[in-house]
């Protein structure tokens, strides 16, 4: 577990080497434009969404270890040709290879936390990955903004090329682990290949699961880097560096606040945790209205928009060791890889259409755009408890099944003998 958690660090270290500045690379230092970089950020939204479909399966049938080291391999082919490529056509092929890469890594490291984690502890594990990525993710984005210089096209491919050998260093680190093989799939009929998605649409907790995941990705992270962003410059008069103390103070939030809040959210139902968050970027999304709608000076508006990222932050905090454990705890026997690919698949289709919308609603419709996504937020939490109705009580609450078990332990001899 800990070499997994030292993979997802370093695959976030250096995905943050890269990905604040892709657009100015493409578009400025390769001079190709803004049209070119357009394609290239949808052509990584584009790849996982073709390759994702697929990764299910093949995490089911020979386990997430060989897929995970072949997606590495090709998201560092992706991230090195990128750094050298200087036509439209190469840097295009390179982002499919690298958005390809990238997004199978995603369910197949949660398949590996998985089956290394027994359900009292997968909360845990899911938290301390997502407060590596957001720590590595911020550490290469610093590191990242000292190296590169738009004036020369060499300090861009030091930073891919670092990327590539960010991945490479974990095939080395991931090919030393041994992972616990995991149970054959059963109850399939004959002549159905493992990992169906026919069997996955049958499980309707699972249905519901990944439509309220599909609203949370949509409303929250789809919003960060498009709508949000643009509603604060147009409608807040947001400077570019107060933007960047937004994010910041984002991420600044998820790294002090995760082990505090996974505390708390260990002790509550899921969804209920679930449905709070809802709330929480409901009232995130109403500061947000302040800063743009409101008539308080600049100061106030900016110290505003920064809380709402604040905000955001928090909820992320509470859902990391929530929704993906949940994942996993409703997955059959040998199809946590299915079941993961098929929520990787939901938040990238998410991420594809949040932009899509919310851009243009930010930076234009800025009353209609504040109560639209204040709308979804609440809605997070009525999807929550319709949720939880469904799940079995220690899918629900797996520390239930701890206190049990606790309980059990306390027996006398003489009562278990009668």
């Amino acid at each position: 577990m800990r070499r997994i958690h030292v993979g997802n660090a370093l695959s976030a270290f250096g995905l943050g080497f890269t990905v604040p500045y892709l657009y100015v690379y493409v578009a400025q230092v390769r001079e190709l434009g803004a049209g070119t970089a357009g394609l290239v950020l949808a052509v990584f939204a584009v790849a996982a969404l073709m390759v994702l479909p697929f990764a299910g399966r093949a995490i089911v049938r020979w386990g997430p270890l060989p897929v995970l080291l072949a997606a590495l391999v090709t998201a560092a082919v992706g991230a090195l040709s990128l750094g050298v490529a200087s036509g439209a056509l190469a840097v295009v092929l390179s982002a499919v290879a690298l958005g390809a890469g990238q997004a199978v890594t995603q369910p197949a490291l949660a398949t590996m936390i998985v089956d290394c984690s027994a359900p009292g502890t997968r909360s845990r594990a899911f938290a301390t990955q997502f407060f590596l990525q957001n720590l590595g993710l911020g550490v290469g984005g610093l590191i990242g903004g000292h190296l590169v210089d738009p004036s020369r096209a060499g300090s861009f491919t030091l930073l891919f090329a670092i990327e590539a050998a960010m991945f490479l260093l974990l095939v080395v680190v991931m090919g030393t682990i041994r992972i616990p093989r995991a149970p054959r799939v059963e109850g399939l009929p004959a002549g159905t290949a493992k990992g169906s998605w026919k069997q996955l649409l049958g499980n309707r907790a699972m249905v519901q699961l990944c439509v309220l995941s599909f609203v949370l990705f949509f409303a929250c992270y789809g919003q960060f880097e498009s709508g949000l962003s643009a509603y604060g410059v147009e409608a807040a008069g947001i400077s570019t560096s107060a933007l960047g103390m937004a994010l910041a103070a984002n991420t600044a939030v998820i790294v002090v606040a995760q082990f505090a809040v996974l505390k708390f959210v260990e002790r509550r139902k899921r969804s209920r945790v679930i449905a709070a968050v809802g709330l929480i970027w409901a009232v995130a999304w109403g500061v947000a209205g302040y800063a743009g709608l409101g008539h308080g000076s600049q100061a106030m508006a900016t110290a505003a928009f920064v809380s709402t990222y604040a905000l955001f932050g928090l909820g992320e905090a509470m859902l990391a060791p929530t929704v993906a454990p949940l994942v996993a705890d409703l997955a059959p026997a040998g199809m946590a890889g299915q079941y993961n690919s098929a929520f990787a698949l939901v938040k990238q289709l998410a991420l594809a259409v949040g932009p899509a919308v919310g851009g243009p609603m930010g930076a234009s419709l800025h009353a209609a755009y504040i109560v639209t996504f204040l709308l979804f937020s609440l809605g997070i939490s009525v999807l929550a408890i319709r949720l939880g109705r469904r799940l079995t009580p220690v899918q629900n609450q797996p520390s239930q099944a701890r206190s049990r078990v606790v309980a059990r332990g306390g027996v006398p001899k003489e009562s278990l003998a009668a």
